[in-house]
């Protein structure tokens, strides 16, 4: 099973660093890394409730990176602009397809093998543990129980 930081989170909630460039880079070196990604007027930004970090679509390139379009312009430019790249649109459907094939899933819904368990300290899911992986705030957590 995969972790996959919650926009660059590792031990917890830190809005004040999520989803800058740098905050990014340093989660992706131990884990895969969920990101808040925009497109606007023909510019790459990170940012949860609003465009905050510019960016070049080199860094959403990154192996590891889970895109999370933010608006109808990033989906349809990220699914363009590289196959290769992974991202996915969801607001509270109980799971939604990323451009790779995976699954994902709110919190609290039913699992696949193909699944990405998204915030499980939010609400619990039965049989996590065939989920392909898990989206947190928290992987340290997970990682240290697991050793």
């Amino acid at each position: 099973m995969i972790l996959i930081s919650h926009r660059g989170n590792m031990t917890g909630p830190q809005p004040e660093e999520e989803n800058s460039p740098e905050y990014i880079t340093k989660a992706l070196k131990k884990y895969d890394v969920e990101v808040d990604v925009w497109y606007v007027k023909g510019k790459w930004y990170l940012g949860h409730d609003h465009p905050l970090y510019p960016v070049d679509f080199e860094f959403l390139k990154q192996k590891g990176l889970w895109c999370h379009a933010k608006n109808i312009d990033s989906l349809y430019e990220l699914i363009q602009s590289d196959p290769e790249v992974n991202c996915f649109w969801h607001q509270e459907d109980d799971t939604t397809l990323t451009s790779l094939g995976f699954l994902w899933t709110y919190p609290g819904k039913k699992l696949t093998p193909k699944s990405i368990a998204v915030m499980p300290e939010k609400k619990k899911f039965k049989n996590i543990d065939i989920a392909y992986g898990i989206c947190t705030d928290f992987p340290d957590s997970y990682e240290e129980a697991s050793t």
